[in-house]
């Protein structure tokens, strides 16, 4: 029997918390504007993903409605509209459970990409930090976060003229790996070139070595409602390696690090074999103990930073 103790399922942050939260996020927003406004073209807008299934989280007067989140765009500032051709984009998603795009995590990797001319596309889906209680718990851990993804990339061609919808590549590490890896085997078709690092690849085998309040994020009511044991099916649903068959072989690049503390190398090594089992055409690279742990290549070590210039060469070859 599970110790009862460790199930209790209303484990969300207090009222305090979340204000902080939103004050950081203010804060956080107008850092972008400073760091990368004179490569970039910075904005901010808000748009809509599906209703959710699950409406706990919603008001009575807005039950059902299309859940609302924002979109960070950066168009490089030396990208030249007019031509024929046209441009590239990206969509890079942050990771979680519960986080948010924020420019101490993903300024260098937003500057790298538009030093490259893409266009970064950054949606703050349901779940994310920083916005109150109401879009925390509209949490939907690999379900319709991964629409609100989709939604984001259908928003950004529909606004930007001059992107190529047939040029949009997509990118997360750890849970945004995780959606990254589910949105091209969702969606197939949808994107030209994928990169998953260190993604979140089977929620079952990572709740069995993450404490029980990991469990309880999942469980919670206005989440899942229910434990691994008691809707199996729906954890499978939501983890990438059991979901392999349908993925259309677009190029895709995966990285893990055997020393990542949070997203252990078992979890990986499952998606690839899985992978692998299906005949499925992608690249790999397990990198033996780099300093970093799960942040092996999103800091500015050296090694780091070299690690990810293989990421950009892969996508400057794919996409």
């Amino acid at each position: 029997m599970a110790d009862e103790k460790n199930l209790d399922k209303d484990w969300a942050p207090s009222p305090d918390q979340f204000q902080l939260e939103m004050i950081k996020k203010t804060a956080d927003d107008s850092l972008w504007f400073q760091r990368l406004g004179g490569k970039a073209e910075v904005d901010i807008s808000r748009i809509t993903g599906p209703a959710p299934a699950n409406t706990l989280a919603q008001s009575d007067l807005d039950k059902g409605n299309p859940v609302i989140f924002s979109v960070y765009t950066f168009v490089p500032r030396t990208l030249d509209k007019s031509k024929r051709k046209k441009a590239p984009s990206m969509l890079l998603i942050h990771g979680g459970i519960h986080a948010n795009f924020n420019s101490s995590a993903f300024a260098h990797i937003v500057e790298e990409l538009v030093d490259r001319g893409i266009t970064v596309i950054a949606p703050d889906y349901r779940g994310s930090t920083g916005y109150g209680a109401l879009t925390y718990k509209l949490i939907d851990y690999g379900g319709e976060e991964v629409e609100d993804v989709t939604a984001a990339k259908d928003w950004a061609l529909a606004s930007f003229s001059f992107l190529d919808p047939k040029r949009v590549g997509i990118m997360g590490w750890s849970h945004g790996g995780m959606i990254t890896l589910l949105s091209l085997f969702r969606h197939p078709g949808v994107y030209k070139a994928a990169f998953a690092g260190v993604p979140v690849s089977d929620i079952i085998t990572r709740l069995g070595y993450h404490q029980a309040k990991y469990n309880n994020m999942y469980a919670a009511d206005y989440h899942l409602g229910k434990y691994p044991w008691e809707n199996l099916q729906e954890y499978l649903r939501r983890s990438p390696a059991w979901n392999v068959e349908s993925f259309d072989n677009t190029p895709l690049l995966i990285h893990t690090n055997t020393t990542d503390e949070d997203v252990n190398v078992i979890e990986v090594k499952q998606l690839i074999r899985a992978l692998k089992a299906e005949n499925k055409k992608f690249e790999y690279e397990i990198f033996e103990a780099v300093p970093g742990g799960h942040m092996f290549d999103r800091i500015d070590t050296i090694e780091g930073r070299a690690i990810r210039n293989k990421i950009w060469e892969f996508f400057d070859k794919n996409l």
